[in-house]
């Protein structure tokens, strides 16, 4: 209970600076679709993608997060589409995101494609207050927020082409306050800003059995230091995988996946944090499963690396 106490105290000590932000993914390039609209479709395949994450094991009330999505082409037309769904935990917040994802995508040069997407958003917010040791009863903390739904949208754009792509998206644009009690702490806790992100990577082909991704991941919000992820991950003989990554100031990483078959492709990642909090928990842990399904000759890629 203390470590939650503790744990809950920063977050409210800080929340002007945090205050609800999107999820933190490691293996944010196997669940792009979350962070980038214009991605649905683009793997030219329906692609269904379950993951998981625990973050700061140890600490009591921790972030922990559990994706589901799915993306595919639409018929033989320029139009993708993904639905997806996240259940986001931590201390006493619990999130849950309802995804709809729209893409249009149009040839720019021989190989390159750009893709242009709209995000559709339903949030549903619970703050249980009644799991703290409250000393004042008149607290405005006590007060829980139960099941508050709020509505948003967001935008991507996707440039990609066999070796290489780039996107920029901001998954929610409108900046709407969940809790409204007439106090500015209390509204910033569970108040929606924008995240502005950049990706971008490019692939090497190093041998005839080996390939190599350098990758970058920006995330820009308004009031918090700037979040740059840098990876570099290795693909072997189109089924294993393996990097590390660099969370600026934040974590390291370990990353690994298995291309079981063309279809199934498992993968998990390990964070080593780089802050005041390693002296708390034992790391970070994600673990994801990728199904694909209705492959052909002339969509794999052998297969997409990204």
């Amino acid at each position: 209970m203390k470590k939650l106490i503790i744990l809950t105290t920063l977050i409210l000590s800080f929340c002007d600076v945090i205050s609800q932000q999107d999820a933190q993914y490691t293996q944010y390039m196997y669940n792009t679709v979350g962070i980038n609209p214009a991605y649905a479709g683009s793997r030219g395949t329906t692609s269904i993608l379950a993951l998981h994450r625990s973050q700061w094991v140890g600490i009591e009330g921790a972030p922990e997060t559990q994706t589901f999505s799915i993306h595919t082409p639409f018929s033989k037309s320029k139009i993708g589409l993904g639905l997806s769904f996240v259940n986001d935990k931590l201390g006493v917040v619990t999130e849950q995101y309802l995804n709809i994802d729209i893409s249009y995508t149009i040839p720019v040069s021989e190989k390159g494609k750009l893709a242009f997407g709209i995000k559709g958003v339903l949030n549903m917010l619970n703050v249980d207050f009644t799991k703290l040791t409250i000393d004042d009863e008149s607290d405005p903390y006590s007060s829980n927020i139960d099941n508050r739904f709020t509505p948003n949208f967001g935008v991507g754009l996707y440039f990609y082409t066999p070796n290489y792509y780039i996107g920029l998206s901001v998954p929610n644009i409108l900046e709407s306050e969940h809790y409204k009690d007439g106090s500015p702490l209390i509204s910033n806790l569970a108040k929606e800003r924008m995240n502005y992100y950049l990706i971008g990577g490019y692939v090497f082909q190093i041998t005839t059995n080996m390939k190599l991704k350098p990758a970058l991941l920006t995330k820009y919000v308004a009031g918090a230091p700037l979040q740059i992820d840098l990876s570099l991950n290795a693909l072997f003989h189109e089924k294993f995988r393996i990097g590390l990554a660099y969370r600026w100031s934040a974590a390291l990483s370990a990353m690994t996946g298995f291309q079981i078959n063309e279809n199934l492709l498992i993968g998990y990642a390990y964070d080593w944090d780089t802050t005041d909090l390693v002296s708390f928990d034992s790391g970070s842990h994600e673990v994801f499963l990728r199904v694909e399904l209705f492959n052909t000759k002339v969509n794999l890629v052998s297969p997409r690396f990204f």
